[in-house]
């Protein structure tokens, strides 16, 4: 039986091993930066120094998410992450709507199509890249992936696609109750999936070999205590805190080097999901490495899921006191993107095979997606 005083011994000496650990301090200091910078005019000097934290506050978010994964296993672990990063993307979106209404009518649209695109196109073609380079041809289950990338198309639809097409109002823009029927949809829709994917058709999210048997997602490395697991959960939301932050802090800069280089303004948007989904994306990439496949998947279109299907409800939620219009409907050149995207996906997933070429084609999808946010 463990006493207190024994259980505090232990957390005393886990927290001493920590704090001589990057992946401790980083998180840590990146926060207390951002306490201290909050609201303030920086010189570029210190805009360096928050961009380095941000940066190292990435890496360390990755890594407790593999620790926090290992323990509670898949899909679980690739849900913590997805979400995680999901909420803190939500709440840097409404704070920048918050402080600037005037710029930030399409702030929402423009940042979770990136995330869709990103996801859907940057982390599932590197992550089928790096599967199909380690064995030649990157396996999956299609039957959990197919039912991921069908709940992505049908939410994306739904939120982006419908409110360039109704008449209820002028613009791009649903009436409120359409608004709240596409944000009664979503969440409704993610958490179906969610209980899917956690219940009874839980083995269609884990990796399979060749044959398509499903095989242990974990690694044989004795998985982490209960206690550092906790601590890894903790510093995950520490360094996601740190992430958003410290890219809010520096959004200022953001802004004006994209002013300077003559883009649009929806350009902001995609860097904020360039950010934000960067720790998926390393996580993605390092489970690909590992021929985890599966869980690369679970993660590119989880993250894309909970993008939308988390923004969309707390983002008509806020609209009741944002001023202005909230724009949600796609340009034609973006339709025209996520309908190419869409079709891609679905020949690239339903076999549960894929080599280089398809990992390569998302690859120049999501160029095509930055280059033409660039040069609309």
């Amino acid at each position: 039986m463990i006493t207190w005083p024994g259980t505090l011994y232990g957390m005393a000496a886990l927290l001493r091993s920590r704090l001589t650990d990057w992946t401790f301090a980083v998180p840590v200091l990146a926060l207390l930066v951002l306490v201290a910078t909050w609201g303030r005019d920086l010189p570029g000097l210190l805009i360096v120094v928050v961009a380095v934290l941000l940066g190292g506050a990435v890496l360390a978010a990755v890594h407790h998410a593999e620790v926090v994964a290992h323990r509670v296993g898949e899909p679980y672990g690739s849900l913590v992450l997805a979400v995680a990063v999901t909420v803190i993307e939500v709440a840097l979106i409404v704070t920048l709507m918050i402080s600037g209404p005037e710029k930030t009518q399409s702030l929402a649209r423009d940042t979770v199509f990136a995330a869709v695109m990103i996801t859907c196109n940057g982390i599932l073609g590197l992550s089928l890249l790096l599967g199909a380079l380690r064995r030649r041809v990157a396996v999956f289950n299609p039957e959990g992936t197919g039912g991921a990338l069908a709940t992505v198309i049908t939410l994306a639809t739904l939120s982006l696609v419908i409110p360039t097409f109704t008449t209820a109002r002028p613009g791009p823009e649903f009436s409120p109750a359409q608004l709240a029927f596409a944000a009664v949809a979503s969440l409704a829709l993610y958490g179906l999936f969610v209980l899917v994917q956690t219940g009874r058709h839980r083995d269609y999210f884990l990796p399979v070999d060749s044959k398509g048997k499903v095989i242990d997602a974990e690694e044989h490395a004795k998985p982490p205590s209960t206690r550092a697991a906790l601590m890894s959960l903790g510093l995950l939301l520490v360094a996601l805190i740190a992430v958003v932050g410290d890219a809010k802090t520096v959004s200022p800069t953001i802004e004006a080097g994209v002013a300077a280089a003559n883009l649009p303004h929806a350009f902001v948007g995609v860097i904020i999901a360039l950010l934000v989904l960067l720790p998926e994306t390393l996580a993605a990439a390092r489970a690909a490495r590992r021929d985890r496949v599966q869980i690369s998947l679970n993660l590119a279109l989880g993250s894309a899921m909970a993008s939308i299907g988390l923004t969309i409800p707390v983002i008509a939620v806020a609209s009741i006191w944002l001023e202005g219009p909230l724009l949600l409907g796609l340009g034609g050149t973006q339709l025209a993107l996520l309908a190419l995207t869409a079709v891609t996906a679905v020949l690239t997933v339903v076999p549960g095979r894929a080599n280089v070429l398809q990992g390569g084609v998302h690859l120049v999808l999501l160029a095509a997606f930055v280059f033409l946010a660039a040069s609309p």
